[in-house]
């Protein structure tokens, strides 16, 4: 049982490769343990002086069809599911050297990330982990989407999905995570990114895409699932939605307190809010806890979880 009130790193250094999405490229990606208070940092050692990320929200640039970091005019994307990964086992201190512009896409999802982090193992440091909590509500829109905090006692996300499409129609279109850990790699770790055929095809006519396939992204044409298992979860579509809400929320530099709800909402618009909320400092405070007990349940430390 680890101490939920203090701050952990990685216990080794582990590497993995993986396919970049719009590239195509090859990526490797070494992950480190890093000091108390270092944060996440992403490292691009194909660059002359390994060009360092902040992963904070005022490193972000480009929101479009993925979440990206921007340094010295150079450029880091698709970090979301990594994040999401981060923020789901606790881990505040991280370097990951990557020798490409872009993280590997691995399944779509963050249960590769999961197992990387893992793999290494999680290790407590001698300082106090901070948390963001949140005081009052902001809400930011973009035309009927919406993304909103608010207080709540543990971290809660729930989400709401609309497409006008016979396949969306047929699945679940909502749902709600208490978080913890356990529900994070049980629940949400395993939901794939999905999109439509036509707008792959288009994307690859532009020379994006190009590492796009079934094997990491669920593809859907006018009528049907084009996988041939299908969908790993009835909810998986809205739950993919949640994980990238908790990898964009983790740009805020800590774990949040309060509830997250989204609805038709994505990357632009999370990043809003996490502006939004930053810019409005009677919204939110940081806080830390002397004591294991007295931190919320959504971030109790149990033995490592398998991630399924």
């Amino acid at each position: 049982m680890s101490l939920a009130n203090t701050q952990q790193t990685l216990k080794n250094s582990i590497r993995a490769s993986g396919v970049a999405l719009h590239t195509g490229s090859k990526v490797n990606m070494t992950l480190h343990p890093a000091e108390i208070d270092a944060g996440v940092v992403f490292k691009r050692t194909d660059l002359p002086g390994c060009v360092a990320f902040n992963a904070c929200a005022g490193s972000v640039g480009d929101t479009q069809m993925a979440t990206s970091l921007s340094a010295q005019g150079h450029h880091l994307s698709t970090i979301e599911h990594m994040m999401s990964a981060l923020s789901g086992l606790g881990i505040d201190n991280v370097t990951i050297e990557v020798d490409g512009g872009e993280l590997p896409i691995m399944d779509g999802s963050a249960a590769p990330f999961v197992f990387l982090l893992q793999s290494a193992g999680i290790i407590d440091q001698p300082a106090k982990k901070q948390f963001l909590r949140i005081l009052k509500p902001i809400e930011v829109s973009e035309g009927d989407a919406t993304a909103s905090l608010a207080p709540h006692e543990g971290f809660k996300l729930s989400y709401t999905l609309e497409y006008d499409h016979p396949v969306f129609a047929a699945h679940e279109h909502t749902a709600c995570v208490e978080f913890s850990a356990t529900s994070f790699v049980k629940e949400v770790s395993r939901a794939r990114t999905f999109g439509f055929l036509a707008d792959f095809e288009k994307l690859q006519e532009l020379n994006l895409a190009q590492g796009g396939s079934l094997d990491n992204a669920v593809v859907v044409d006018d009528s049907k699932i084009l996988n041939e298992h299908g969908l790993r979860a009835h909810d998986e579509f809205v739950k993919h939605k949640i994980l990238d809400a908790i990898g964009d929320l983790y740009l805020l530099g800590h774990s949040v307190i309060g509830h997250f709800h989204g609805h038709k909402s994505g990357h632009s618009l999370n990043n809003k809010l996490v502006q939004a909320l930053l810019a409005d400092t009677d919204a939110f405070e940081i806080v830390s806890f002397d004591q294991p007990c007295q931190v919320p349940q959504a971030y109790a430390r149990n033995a490592v979880i398998p991630a399924a």
